[in-house]
């Protein structure tokens, strides 16, 4: 996790790769509060893709198989996730 908090902190995510575990991810896409990347070393014929959002106090991330529409139900899960814990003000 620390290198995913030193790419986070460079805020090179159009001009680097991160790394989560043993996989190399590239920025697909980029929103005020989170980013979405896709695996570039995954063995999984349908691909494998991450989301991270950042809260006030905490990182999160969706990793999900699949393309668009495992994309998108991570994320929903997220999204759902920041929420309950904004309710609770963690």
């Amino acid at each position: 996790m620390n290198h995913l908090l030193d790419f986070i902190k460079r805020d090179k995510l159009t001009t680097q790769t991160f790394t989560i575990a043993h996989n190399q991810y590239v920025v697909t896409s980029i929103h005020e509060r989170w980013f979405c990347g896709r695996c570039l070393n995954t063995s999984k014929p349908a691909g494998e893709g991450a989301i991270v959002m950042q809260t006030a106090a905490f990182i999160l991330v969706g990793l999900y198989d699949g393309s668009m529409a495992s994309a998108s139900r991570a994320m929903v899960a997220v999204d759902q996730f920041v929420a309950q814990l904004t309710r609770r003000n963690l």
